[in-house]
């Protein structure tokens, strides 16, 4: 029985963490941070999702989407992910974060850090994008698109990878779980 499955036991936190997802949009980072953000409530873990486009909103309104920008609106959601992981909470960042150099920053900033690469083709991302960016962004009609006119630097040495063209969700979420096991965030009750 995966992990995501079981609701007999739950695990302990040991220590808060911060789940960094970063990948192409529509890679599915998001589905697969409420995936698991959804299974840590369940848990009774303490847990918050910064999802990149609810960020965006609230906490980086007005930012558009040069580097500079992009650079701010991800310290920003690192600077939040610190304050929650300090406090013993499971922090779930979900943003593009394009540049590898910002992501490092935050890792060295935030400590307790699982990178976690969505990794998708564009291709792939294209077929799943509801809103229809990719095809704006190949028109001409928006700049500075990650994936088509702006670059993504993969990252070189992820903790997890998810292959969302080739696992599923749950499949994905489960990866992330045996991470936080296997690293000493979560411990569950001996059997």
């Amino acid at each position: 029985m995966s992990r995501l499955q079981n609701l007999q036991s739950r695990p302990s936190l040991n220590r808060g963490v911060t789940l960094w997802f970063t990948g192409l949009p529509s890679s599915g980072k998001s589905t697969v941070a409420r995936t698991l953000e959804r299974a840590l409530r369940k848990w009774q873990v303490p847990v918050e999702l910064l999802d990149g486009d609810v960020v965006r909103t609230h906490l980086s309104k007005g930012l558009g989407f040069s580097r500079e920008d992009r650079d701010t609106n991800v310290k920003r959601i690192g600077f939040v992910c610190q304050l929650l992981t300090r406090h013993g909470i499971v922090a779930i960042a979900s943003a593009v974060s394009p540049y590898r150099e910002t992501r490092d920053s935050n890792r060295r900033l935030i400590g307790q850090y699982i990178e976690i690469y969505v990794k998708a083709s564009v291709a792939a991302c294209e077929k799943r994008d509801v809103k229809g960016l990719y095809q704006l962004a190949k028109q001409g009609k928006i700049g500075n698109f990650t994936g088509v006119s702006d670059p993504y630097e993969e990252p070189l040495k992820p903790d997890v990878v998810c292959e969302t063209e080739k696992e599923s969700v749950e499949e994905s979420a489960e990866k992330v779980i045996q991470c936080l096991e296997q690293q000493g965030y979560l411990a569950w009750p001996e059997a």
